[in-house]
């Protein structure tokens, strides 16, 4: 039973991999479709020579109906002739009965011609059917491959994206670009403290600057009073 089970196994396998290896189905009924209408040429060109066979028995059937007409005009002309007079009653009786056997070999030439026709027409009916059921699956099979390449078309486009939209995954681009994001907000925190501390630093040169203007203020009043007690114009160079 585990022989049985692997060999199982094994020709799973064999299926497999034929189906992965089968060709091109628009390929296939592409060349399905051309030996279809090698078949249609073929079957024409018997179908042709069936009815070029049933005509010739017509044919036949006349020129052996004639012959046969013949033989027998003939016949009574030579018992006619024996009757005048002109030829011998023994040989009238042998050439008229030599000339009724050409009549029924004829009549039976006919007959055979008759049967053959018959035979021809029916092959010909067959025939005409058979090719007609060619044409109609040549026709369905033409409109089935449109309708395959139209499949096929779709089918390779829903692979393609279907595909593309693996390899986002699999390639991890989506995670890229939440990584990307996260950064982005990083940066634009970092852009933020900067500005903090830059506005920190104004603010405290600004203080610096207000401090030291108060004291030279302050010097100024100073050395006004001063010069004020030693009698000295401020408005003197």
């Amino acid at each position: 039973m585990k022989f049985l089970r692997r060999l199982f196994k094994i020709g799973q396998a064999e299926v497999h991999h034929a189906i992965d290896n089968m060709e091109d189905p628009i390929k296939m009924t592409e060349q399905g479709i051309r030996d279809m209408k090698d078949d249609l040429d073929k079957a024409l060109e018997a179908l042709a020579q069936v009815k070029a066979m049933s005509i010739r028995a017509k044919k036949e059937v006349s020129e052996y109906g004639e012959k046969a007409e013949d033989y027998n005009g003939k016949a009574m002309l030579i018992l006619k002739k024996a009757q005048k007079g002109g030829i011998e009653p023994d040989e009238a009786d042998r050439l008229a009965t030599e000339a009724l056997v050409k009549k029924e070999e004829a009549i039976g030439q006919q007959n055979q011609a008759m049967a053959d026709k018959e035979k021809f027409d029916q092959n010909v009916l067959q025939m005409e059917a058979n090719v007609q059921t060619i044409k109609q699956n040549i026709s369905k099979w033409e409109n089935e491959l449109k309708i395959l390449r139209s499949r096929v078309k779709v089918a390779d486009a829903t692979k393609s994206l279907n595909k593309q939209m693996a390899k986002i995954d699999s390639n991890g681009t989506i995670a890229l670009l939440e990584r990307m994001k996260e950064k982005v907000h990083q940066e634009e925190a970092l852009a933020e403290a900067y500005g903090e501390i830059a506005s920190a630093s104004k603010s405290i040169d600004d203080e610096i600057n207000r401090a030291v203007d108060v004291k030279k203020a302050k010097a100024t009043t100073e050395l006004e009073k001063l010069k004020e007690q030693m009698g000295i114009d401020n408005n003197t160079d």
